[in-house]
């Protein structure tokens, strides 16, 4: 976990390391002021008539020294905000980045949620916990051994009592911080489920008003607010005996010393500037005991976030490239041989089983069937979204483990089930199709997508502004725009995951046109679950239950096969699609 977390320092590093020799210096400063301190008290105001001239020089080297240590001080806190806040941005950037190379199987790993905390809470408190560490940890263990160091120079029995605080005070704070982490390890997976809740019902605030659910959600809200306040309330209690034990120790410690200091003194075994020094290292002793428990402290706070960070950063890409990767499709064509698949290795049943398909390059394909036939599924092994469990799937007649993820992606344009706009002007949503791409050519693959009859009539035309999510625009809509999109990247391949359920049947059919029209060299595979959404296509592929129960023309399977003549005929002997006539309305 360290030397995972450890990389994420990066430039940051000369920061880190100057950290804690400006905190070091501080600290030597700190520690010599106390003996100057005692060498006025004796050697200046205890002699005879008093030695001003030895007041006054040894006075001014105690300026200076505080001077070092003041610009120490300053040097150490610039460059421990500075090493932190980079470390915190560089954890932020490579979990971010890290998880843009994530297979689906790895983001399923993961909640949305989850992701968030570790971006946002996770990474917050290591960054309070890295400036902890190298300013006030630094300093409490520098300041430590130079002060017991000191204790030890001007008289051992004095100084040995500060060593039984130290054990003592180690023991006792080992303790509090072991019980301390198992709840800080439990409090932030109490903050992935409060997360979730504030995520989902936002998301979804428009089905939370229409059914009226508000208090429901209210509720569910201050249940896992709850949690995470029992959780936190409980790692507090444990850490609230800190400061009374040091409080104990610190008194304890000074009336000891105070004790045995006027005995020796009255023995003439130490000086009173001795005993003024040794007070003062006592101070500073159980002050850098102090700071040392406030950063075990936030270290145990800390070490659920690491662990969770971690995680991510260690996270391997189920999918990975050939050493020697095939940069271009030769053509289309699509090929499943013998392919089973499960999400999970050690899942029972298979999702996919024993597929062996064909389709030509340039060919339409229909696919349809009932929900959880693994359509879906199996068009996301074309663009290796996920990796065959046996078998293989070959494209432009070789195997798609050969390709180069992003070149075999760039030509395998997916419109997903569910369609996703981000907040930007109508032009950049086509952008991500091809960042490239000239406005003429975002308004061509409109015009096939059957989009700009729409996008022509709102006021600012393709520079709309879209909102988060596509919430100004209606699901036909947005649907058109995600298929344009897809069209921008000319794929040789082009999958339309159920992308046209939202616009109406005559929409429906002139997208279909304009793809037969115009990229007839483009293999098409239409899911849908409507049959005249897929009847005019070369060949209709009819899945149950993750097979293939039948394949051929729409003429082929209203003959021969069941399922789809039972489907077939149920949408015809109604009254017609719902929806036909009503895009514009909505």
């Amino acid at each position: 976990m360290l030397k995972t977390l450890g990389r994420q320092i990066k430039e940051f590093k000369n920061a880190t390391i100057a950290t804690p020799i400006f905190m070091v210096l501080e600290v030597m400063m700190e520690t010599v002021i106390p003996l100057l301190m005692a060498s006025i008290i004796d050697d200046g105001v205890n002699v005879p008539n008093g030695d001003i001239r030895h007041i006054c020089t040894v006075g001014a080297w105690m300026v200076v020294a505080a001077g070092i240590g003041l610009f120490a001080g300053i040097m150490g806190g610039k460059y421990g905000a500075y090493a932190s806040a980079g470390f915190a941005k560089n954890l932020r950037k490579g979990m971010f980045d890290h998880i843009q190379t994530f297979s689906f199987s790895n983001i399923d790993k993961f909640s949305t949620a989850g992701l968030i905390t570790r971006l946002t809470t996770d990474v917050t408190n290591l960054q309070n916990a890295y400036m902890m560490t190298l300013r006030m940890g630094t300093r409490a263990i520098a300041s430590l051994i130079c002060a017991m160091v000191a204790a030890f120079i001007v008289n051992v029995k004095v100084a040995t009592i500060y060593l039984l605080a130290v054990v003592f005070l180690g023991s006792v704070l080992s303790i509090i911080i072991s019980f301390a982490t198992k709840y800080f390890t439990q409090v932030f997976q109490k903050y992935d489920d409060l997360n979730a809740s504030v995520q989902e019902n936002v998301s979804a605030i428009r089905v939370v008003k229409a059914y009226v659910r508000e208090d429901y959600e209210t509720d569910k809200f201050i249940q896992a607010s709850t949690k995470v306040y029992n959780m936190f309330v409980k790692a507090e209690k444990v850490l609230a005996y800190n400061m009374p034990v040091m409080m104990l120790s610190v008194y304890t410690c000074i009336l000891l010393i105070s004790w045995v200091g006027a005995h020796m003194i009255v023995a003439g075994n130490l000086t009173t500037g001795d005993l003024m020094s040794l007070l003062a290292y006592c101070m500073n002793i159980l002050m850098s005991l102090m700071m040392l428990s406030m950063a075990f402290v936030m270290i145990s706070m800390s070490t659920a976030s690491a662990e969770r960070i971690a995680e991510v950063l260690d996270e391997t890409s189920d999918l990975q490239n050939p050493e020697h990767p095939v940069m271009e499709l030769q053509n289309g064509s699509i090929e499943f041989r013998h392919v089973s698949f499960r999400y999970k290795q050690d899942a029972d049943d298979f999702v996919l089983k024993d597929i062996d398909l064909n389709i030509a390059s340039g060919e339409t394909i229909g696919i349809i069937g009932g929900t959880g036939s693994a359509k879906t599924t199996l068009v996301s092994l074309i663009s290796r979204l996920y990796d065959v469990s046996e078998g293989a799937v070959f494209v432009g007649g070789r195997d798609v483990r050969d390709y180069d993820m992003e070149a075999l992606r760039n030509q395998v344009a997916v419109v997903l089930q569910k369609n996703t706009l981000f907040s930007g002007s109508i032009y950049e949503n086509l952008r991500w199709g091809n960042a490239d791409a000239t406005d003429e050519e975002c308004q061509e693959a409109c015009r096939l997508a059957c989009a700009s009859e729409f996008i022509e009539r709102m006021p600012n035309g393709y520079n709309t502004y879209i909102e988060q999510g596509g919430a100004n625009v209606s699901g036909g809509q947005k649907q058109r725009l995600c298929i344009a999109r897809a069209l921008l990247k000319k794929p040789k391949i082009l999958i339309l995951d159920d992308s046209t359920s939202a616009v109406d049947t005559t929409t429906d059919a002139n997208i279909r046109r304009a793809f037969a029209e115009e990229i007839p060299d483009t293999t098409k595979i239409i899911i849908a679950q409507r049959i005249s959404s897929v009847q005019h296509a070369d060949r209709i592929l009819v899945m149950h239950e993750g097979e293939i129960d039948g394949l051929g023309s729409h003429e082929e399977l209203l003959e021969h096969n069941a399922i789809y003549r039972e489907v077939y005929e149920s949408q015809t002997q109604g009254s017609g699609d719902f929806d036909e006539g009503t895009e514009g309305r909505s």
